[in-house]
């Protein structure tokens, strides 16, 4: 099959609003009058990328930020890459930042009805992501259950920066919600640091944007562990998680060191019934991008050797960020079998397209 014919389905792709006022209709109060006088007040991390985050020839020629135009975001990423279907994960991962869960409930759940009215309805080459703060997951699995049975969301999305790892079994109830409703929960970085979140790493904070961006696989790494030692998948045998933005050449190590340690310590989890790693690829995505790709190329098939690529890689162009990968730069030396599940069988049957 030729690259340039084949057909994709992207699962990273920021759509943006306008400005912070397009939620204030869908908005109760007070948070109504809040935002239309102060803005999202969503706190930053604290790290500046001199080039800025999102890329300017994004911008639609009918002005507003990059992404923020659903014609323009079909003219200049769909049909150019032959993208059948994108799944939009927005850009307000930090409402699990905001101290006060209300207030982040309320943004989470404004911003899905304007997802749905603005860029869902009638627009099929679009699915949503269901925006969760996870400050207070008893009203996360509440947004869940709100909008679970509109037909354009197909996931539940989440920030990974948290006050907590993800395993722990106060977020549970996000994932009973998920799973009752057949849709799979992903994390995506950029909060990392945020707001009331940890430091991006174990050691403290970074002191520039690029020891942060580079540093966001620990906290994956972190997450990913929580979610076997805690027991996620045999509590919720049917649900899927999807790693978003994490990278991916770390998983061979982890897998590998898991499962070493596991052997000598099942007695602290005598709920795991199987090694980790078979959990991780029984229950466990992760997207392309960032994709790791050495001067070598045989060096990162043989990382996809180790972790069973073909079946557990979603492609992701992460448009329109800075370091967005299109479908035709990436992963050259794959079989085309390979591809094809990378670039499309895989979210069309994880996403139920």
């Amino acid at each position: 099959m030729d690259r340039n014919d084949m057909k994709v389905i992207d699962v990273d792709v920021h759509n943006s609003l306008k400005s912070a006022h397009d939620l204030v209709p869908y908005l109760p109060e007070p948070w109504k009058s809040r935002v239309a006088s102060s803005g999202l007040g969503l706190p930053g991390h604290g790290y500046h990328n001199p080039i800025g985050v999102n890329r300017q020839d994004c911008r639609p020629p009918s002005g507003g930020p990059a992404a923020s135009d659903p014609n323009f975001l079909t003219e200049d990423l769909l049909v150019p890459f032959h993208i059948e279907c994108a799944i939009l994960t927005g850009d307000l991962m930090g409402v699990s930042t905001i101290h006060d869960p209300d207030y982040g409930a309320a943004l989470a759940s404004a911003y899905n009805d304007y997802v749905a009215e603005h860029w869902l309805a009638n627009r099929p080459q679009f699915r949503g992501s269901i925006l969760v703060s996870a400050h207070d997951p008893l009203l996360a699995a509440r947004e869940i259950d709100r909008m679970a049975e509109h037909p354009g969301m197909v996931g539940v999305i989440m920030g990974s920066g948290q006050r907590a790892l993800l395993g722990q079994r106060q977020f549970h109830p996000i994932y009973e919600a998920a799973a009752r409703h057949g849709l799979p929960v992903a994390i995506h970085p950029g909060t990392e640091g945020a707001g009331g979140t940890m430091a991006p790493t174990p050691s403290g904070y970074p002191t520039r944007y690029l020891e942060w961006h580079t540093s966001l696989s620990q906290n994956y790494m972190a997450h990913l562990i929580s979610l076997i030692c805690d027991g996620v998948f045999e509590k919720f045998p049917t649900l899927k998680f999807v790693m978003l933005e994490g990278g991916i050449a770390w998983l061979p190590h982890l897998m590998w060191r898991l499962d070493k340690n596991y052997k000598g310590l099942r007695s602290t989890v005598p709920w795991l019934k199987r090694m980790p790693s078979e959990y991780i690829r029984d229950h466990c995505l992760f997207s392309t991008q960032p994709i790791e790709e050495p001067d070598d190329p045989k060096q990162l098939l043989a990382i996809f050797d180790m972790i069973d690529a073909e079946n557990i890689l979603l492609f992701s162009s992460d448009y329109p960020h800075w370091d967005n990968d299109m479908p035709t730069e990436i992963l050259k030396k794959l079989r085309p079998e390979a591809r094809q599940k990378i670039y499309y069988d895989n979210a069309k049957q994880l996403y139920n397209l």
